[in-house]
C-alpha cells in the first residue's frame, strides 16, 4: 500500500509542477500524440498541439517534434496530424518533424530518442497531459535525455471526476513502468 501511495504522490507532485517555469530552452519540443480522426487532431491532441505552439512561440526550442503511430484503418499517423497541425498554425515546415513510431509512450519517446541522438540533441521539453509528467520525465531519464515536462491543462479531463481517473490511471502506469520498464 505505501508503494502505491507513493506513486500516486509522485504523480500528482509531477503534475502540478511546470518544468518551463524553471527551464528556458531545450533542444526540441516533444509533443506526444493522441487520437486524430482522418488527420484531424482530437481535442487532447489539440490541447497538446496548442501548448507546443506556445513554447515554440516562446523560443523555447527551435523544433518540434510530433510522436505517435495510428492505429489499424487511420489513413494518417498522429504524428503527421499533429505536424500538419503546427504548420497551419504558424510552425515552419523546417521546424517541425513528425516521428511516427509508437502505439505507447515509451515505443513514442524510444523513437524520439533516436532521432535526438542522430542530431546532437540531449534536452527535451515533454507535452503531454499533466498526469503523464512523472511517467514521461522518468522514461525520458531512463532512455538517456533530459526531459522537461510542460504539460497542457487543456485536455479532456474537465472534472474532477475524469481528473481524478486520470490520476488513478497514470498512478498505476507509472508504477507498472517503475516496476517492468515497459
Amino acid at each position: 500500500m505505501t508503494v502505491l501511495a507513493t506513486s500516486a504522490m509522485t504523480v500528482w507532485r509531477a503534475a502540478h509542477d511546470d518544468d518551463a517555469s524553471r527551464i528556458e530552452r531545450a533542444d526540441i519540443i516533444i509533443v506526444l500524440g493522441a487520437a486524430q480522426y482522418g488527420g484531424t487532431p482530437s481535442p487532447v491532441f489539440r490541447g497538446r498541439l496548442d501548448h507546443a505552439l506556445l513554447l515554440f512561440e516562446q523560443g523555447r526550442a527551435d523544433r518540434v517534434m510530433v510522436v505517435g503511430g495510428k492505429a489499424p484503418g487511420d489513413p494518417t499517423t498522429e504524428a503527421q496530424a499533429g505536424r500538419d497541425y503546427l504548420v497551419s498554425n504558424g510552425v515552419p515546415a523546417g521546424s517541425a518533424v513528425a516521428e511516427p513510431v509508437g502505439r505507447s509512450t515509451y515505443e513514442s519517446l524510444l523513437g524520439a530518442v533516436r532521432y535526438m541522438r542522430e542530431h546532437g540533441m540531449v534536452s527535451a521539453f515533454l507535452v503531454s497531459d499533466p498526469w503523464h509528467n512523472a511517467r514521461i520525465s522518468r522514461m525520458a531519464s531512463d532512455l538517456g535525455i533530459q526531459g522537461y515536462a510542460s504539460a497542457t491543462w487543456t485536455s479532456a479531463a474537465t472534472s474532477e471526476d475524469t481528473r481524478f481517473s486520470g490520476y488513478a490511471r497514470e498512478t498505476l502506469a507509472y508504477l507498472y513502468y517503475r516496476i517492468f520498464g515497459r
